[in-house]
């Protein structure tokens, strides 16, 4: 029985069912000719029916079945030259996953097929297989958009009142006792009451999910029973990845994580996605085709000018995605809308992002990429947070994105981990850090608020190996122990790895407990790393990328509870109080009616701090005043935005150290409320009482916090 098929529209691009049928869409601007094959859900291994496509519109070629319905399993063959040295890899032996995909069935499963070149011939990529590919390329699925959102409303956090929480849908959820067996690893996972309880008793605002667009298992690591476990190798921009789906394959994990945003939203926690649009899965010239390499490779990637056989490599994955070209940048603004209007995401972390802001070689801070994410209604309203490097030349862009981006203050990170580890010369820098890195981000009218303030990350050491180990411990990675960053800035406390010595114990946790208050109440907006509160470890391991297993999931039977109760103190200490989270940048200048600064500076004397003193290189410790009637912003009404005041005592260096409290200028009695030494935190309004110019002594290596009530 033949099948009445209608030429179709060119867009939407993709396969977008309407209720009566599918309408198939894909660009292919130097093409011969397209077919769509369909594939049965009970066999995906062979075709059960092909359709070449007829209707070429403006580079798109369409075609409209009626009748279809979702979880249809289907593929692309692509017609044209295989001319590698022009840049064309044209093979229609190889299936093609549609790069539009909503939903993919599986995974690639590993086969000399999925090459568009014969492996092993003395011409390598040159030459042509003729190999069928569709029994290892996994299917892309027709889905069903509808989903009962329930008046799903977006938190809408504003960045000064944000904790940022980067996590792992599989290692936050994998070994936790209290998630059902059948869902760990899952969106459904993420969902669980049991989940939304802890992030909300921890005073998460925004969980940062690492990729969850669907992505390849990198061959190397195939051969070598490794995994691509972060997943920063993306083959499916609109898809959320099938392997973190407890419900199925057909279109499934469309709505599991459709369901896992709705109740976090429930929550009040916003849903920040980690994307990779620099580059794809299909590395270098010598890479699979599995689709865009396959459907048409010049109008995807960036190309070798004088040899178009090769990629410009600025990821250190092989390719580069030509953000440049038309259809490249209406892919990733696409992609991006599709996952805030369809799936309710609240904003992206872009994954090297200065390779999306380079033209031709240069980073260009006005390329077309950010204009057209300027004037875009619906993507400009998110939050858009850069990682603001790449591996290219002048690749490292901190602090030179536009308005209206945050970055991953890389600057923060390098600064604290060595203020904290004892270096010299640090104190004039950790001052600008503390404040919000004005040196960045104000001469180009942002805000405190653009510098996204970490200590550690997915990629390096955990906050527990970060104290315990000098060198990094990659051997399970099996590079030899050459992979990953050498350059930690970390510092073992004396022992590297485990001990049982009680004194190092002591300083590790005391570390940590410095790293996080400093972190929780520098100006900027924090990002914590899941695991990081619960003393998580990966034994040394500073790049667990391929580790799907122990090394990477948190184990939460060995959870450290003291630090636990100790962050979630913090954190809601911070929230608590504007004065850590100020949307404006301080004068340093008196406030009318009050007589005293926004901020100031101190040395043990209890005497202002001068400007010649900022030069010593052997100085470790600085006091700072914050006035809580200095903020200089209103409320959502238009009311003045007030807080107590606070002076905050750093000491980086081994031995005590005697400080004198502010004159009574600066207020008229203190109470302690954080000490790093002791792990001493209350935010009450009573406790030990301390006198203006009162010493107190502030143990090596530790942070003292005091508190001056403000009547409001």
């Amino acid at each position: 029985m033949s099948r009445l098929i209608y030429p179709g529209s060119p867009y939407p691009l993709g396969a977008t069912w309407d209720g009566k049928g599918v309408n198939f869409s894909i660009y292919a601007e130097n093409a011969t000719g397209v077919d769509l094959c369909l594939f049965d859900s009970n066999d995906d291994s062979k075709e059960s029916e092909r359709i070449k496509i007829q209707e070429r519109t403006h580079h798109v070629w369409h075609v409209y079945i009626p009748d279809m319905q979702p979880g249809q399993l289907y593929g692309y063959r692509v017609h044209g030259p295989y001319e590698p040295t022009e840049g064309h890899r044209f093979n229609a032996n190889k299936l093609l996953i549609d790069p539009y995909a909503k939903a993919i069935a599986g995974t690639v499963q590993w086969h000399d097929a999925l090459f568009p070149y014969e492996m092993g011939h003395p011409d390598e990529d040159l030459s042509f297989s003729k190999t069928d590919s569709a029994p290892y390329i996994p299917k892309s699925v027709v889905i069903d958009p509808n989903f009962d959102w329930e008046g799903d409303v977006a938190p809408k956090i504003p960045y000064h009142k944000s904790i940022i929480y980067e996590a792992h849908v599989k290692g936050f959820t994998q070994m936790h006792p209290d998630i059902p067996e059948e869902i760990k690893g899952s969106y459904a996972a993420i969902a669980h009451p049991v989940t939304i309880k802890y992030l909300k008793k921890l005073g998460i605002t925004a969980i940062e999910l690492l990729p969850v667009h669907q992505f390849v298992r990198d061959r190397y690591l195939f051969e070598k029973d490794l995994t691509n476990y972060w997943g920063y190798n993306t083959i499916g921009f609109f898809a959320p990845d099938v392997r973190y789906s407890s419900s199925g394959s057909h279109g499934q994990q469309v709505i599991e994580f459709k369901n896992m945003v709705k109740e976090l939203h429930k929550a009040g926690i916003e849903v920040i996605l980690d994307v990779v649009y620099n580059h794809t899965a299909e590395g270098n010239q010598m890479g699979p085709s599995l689709s865009f390499r396959g459907i048409d490779n010049a109008s995807y990637y960036r190309l070798v000018e004088d040899n178009k056989r090769y990629y410009m490599d600025y990821t250190g994955c092989g390719n580069t995605l030509n953000a440049n070209l038309p259809n490249v940048l209406r892919l990733i603004m696409d992609s991006l809308r599709y996952w805030i209007l369809e799936m309710h995401v609240d904003g992206f972390r872009f994954d090297l992002a200065s390779t999306l802001a380079r033209e031709l070689h240069e980073v260009r801070r006005l390329s077309a990429f950010f204009d057209i994410i300027h004037q875009d209604p619906v993507i400009s309203q998110v939050k858009l947070i850069a990682e603001p490097w790449d591996i290219g030349e002048g690749g490292y862009q901190v602090g030179k994105f536009p308005p209206g981006w945050a970055e991953w203050n890389g600057m923060y990170r390098d600064c604290i981990r060595d203020y904290w580890r004892g270096e010299e010369s640090v104190l004039g820098e950790f001052a600008e850090r503390f404040t919000g890195s004005s040196d960045l981000y104000k001469d180009d009218y942002r805000k405190p608020t653009a510098s996204i303030n970490f200590i550690t990350a997915h990629d390096g050491f955990t906050l527990h190996d970060l104290v315990s180990y000098n060198e990094k411990h990659n051997e399970a990675n099996g590079e030899d122990n050459n992979d990953g960053d050498s350059h930690n800035r970390s510092w073992n406390c004396g022992v590297e790895g485990p001990t049982d010595d009680p004194e190092i114990i002591e300083l590790r946790n005391k570390q940590k407990r410095n790293f996080l208050t400093t972190m929780f109440i520098s100006q900027g907006v924090p990002m914590l790393v899941a695991g990081d509160e619960a003393g998580r470890s990966q034994g040394g391991n500073n790049n667990a990328y391929c580790q799907d297993n122990e090394i990477s999931w948190i184990n939460w039977a060995d959870a450290d509870n003291d630090l636990l109760e100790f962050t979630s103190k913090l954190i809601h200490f911070r929230r608590h109080h504007p004065v850590f989270r100020r949307r404006r940048w301080f004068k340093g200048q008196p406030i009318k009616g009050v007589g005293v600064e926004d901020i100031n500076w101190f040395l043990p004397d209890g005497s202002e701090m001068p400007d010649e003193a900022w030069g010593d290189n052997f100085a470790k410790s600085i006091g700072v005043f914050l006035n809580g009637k200095g903020i200089r912003t209103v409320g959502p009404k238009g009311e003045p935005v007030l807080d107590d005041h606070f002076f905050v005592i750093f000491n980086a260096h081994y031995e005590p150290i005697e400080y004198a409290l502010p004159t009574k200028r600066y207020g008229k009695e203190w109470i302690k409320v954080i000490d790093t030494h002791s792990g001493y935190i209350n935010d009450s309004r009573e406790g030990e009482v301390f006198a203006p110019k009162e010493t107190v002594m502030v143990e090596g290596r530790s942070v003292m916090v005091f508190k001056q009530i403000v009547p409001r």
